[in-house]
């Protein structure tokens, strides 16, 4: 096996000449990169990091943290964080104990030392960290890296939290997967002739796909799909990622790669039915069992936050409703007063964190939610039954 590359710099970086942490940080990405034959390292535009509640991170991984911290880690690119484990303001007010309040706290102490911006969020596309065509990345939460490949088209593997953390503090990333292009071929086209509408449509559609290609980990190519915004789309690629570990997909008409290709042969339809289908696997209790409702997995948008205002406005809420969104959303929405119209119908606001990372096992018996992440989360590490609903049906239930 050939041994990575490394520049001047980079060997610098190893041999310990620009600080522990860089050493460290240089180790990890030397091991990956010679576990997937890379040929050399390549400099990331930006960096999104992973693994920030401390309800994944644990002890041991503040500890890791801590010591990288210490080590005099700096970011030498912009740099953004994944979903804490709670509003970093507001948790009181959510149920949060202030034990596990105190931990989180510490994490996001060690990552804003590095120079990392607390965004606290899955979609940092939303908030700032915008990267452009063509432009090659570290970024690690699944939904956001299946969003910059296929919607964006830039190039990014799904890293993981160290390797996404190393990479913010050297600059550098492998070059392998999906950073090459020979990686970034189709190898199985759906055909699609159902009618899809808002985000939980497309996270049904993910939610099927992913399920197809999970053992495979096949890039989708997928037909019949006329249209798509921003929050369908994320809410598609949440769920393809989740269903099918899935980091890129191809759409023509929708995303930018599409067109550089041919839908390979032997298309596998999907049909109204299927959807169908997904959505009512996704529904295993009745409405009437919920106590748990929440939006924004993927992290809210400013206009589903809008829409949300008018659903809500004049209502009441009789159930725990959450509604998970970056902080600066937040702040854009209190601004322009959706945020008093939501809270005065007894919803709350959870910024920086959300259902899937929050430490909720326990609390509720059941979740309504318009996203397919979300339910398979729940289930799995939260032990609560689903109700899968649109956005409207959702509020529908809430005000009920």
């Amino acid at each position: 096996m050939n041994e990575i590359r490394l520049t001047t710099e980079e060997k610098q970086m190893l041999s310990g000449e620009q600080g522990r942490a860089t050493q460290k940080a240089m180790q990890i990405l030397v091991a990956l990169g010679n576990i997937y034959q890379a040929e050399r390292m390549i400099p990331v535009s930006s960096v999104q990091v992973a693994g920030v509640s401390y309800d994944n991170l644990g002890e041991a991984g503040l500890q890791f943290l801590a010591e990288m911290a210490d080590g005099g880690g700096k970011v030498r690119v912009p740099t953004t964080l994944n979903p804490a484990g709670m509003d970093l303001k507001n948790w009181r007010a959510l149920g949060i104990p202030a034990e596990f309040a105190e931990k989180q706290a510490r994490v996001i102490e060690a990552f804003t030392r590095m120079g990392i911006n607390p965004t606290c969020t899955c979609t940092p596309y939303l908030v700032g960290n915008l990267p452009a065509y063509g432009q090659h990345l570290a970024w690690s939460e699944s939904s956001a890296v299946c969003y910059a490949n296929a919607v964006i088209g830039a190039l990014t593997n799904r890293e993981g939290g160290p390797s996404a953390l190393a990479a913010a503090l050297t600059g550098r990333t492998p070059q392998y997967g999906l950073h090459l292009k020979e990686m970034r071929l189709p190898a199985i086209t759906f055909k699609v002739s159902a009618s899809l509408t808002g985000t939980r449509d497309f996270g049904a559609l993910g939610k099927l796909i992913g399920e197809k290609i999970a053992s495979t980990k096949s890039i989708p190519y997928i037909m019949g799909v006329s249209a798509a915004g921003l929050e369908q789309l994320k809410s598609f690629c949440a769920s393809l990622a989740t269903y099918g570990g899935a980091a890129l997909f191809h759409m023509p008409g929708i995303t930018p790669e599409a067109t550089q290709y041919d839908p390979p042969a032997n298309a596998i339809p999907i049909t109204q039915a299927d959807i169908e289908a997904a959505i009512e696997s996704l529904n295993n209790t009745l409405p009437s069992q919920v106590d748990f409702i929440s939006l924004g997995c993927p992290h809210l948008s400013l206009p589903e936050i809008a829409d949300l205002a008018r659903l809500l406005d004049g209502k009441r809420v009789r159930k725990e409703f959450w509604i998970t969104t970056a902080r600066s959303t937040l702040q854009a929405a209190n601004r322009l007063g959706y945020c008093r119209t939501i809270e005065a119908a007894g919803a709350k606001f959870a910024a920086d964190t959300c259902c899937v990372v929050a430490p909720i096992q326990g609390r509720f018996t059941a979740i309504a939610t318009d996203s397919a992440k979300a339910c398979y989360y729940a289930s799995a590490k939260n032990k609560l039954k689903t109700v899968f609903l649109t956005i409207d049906e959702v509020v529908n239930l809430a005000v009920d």
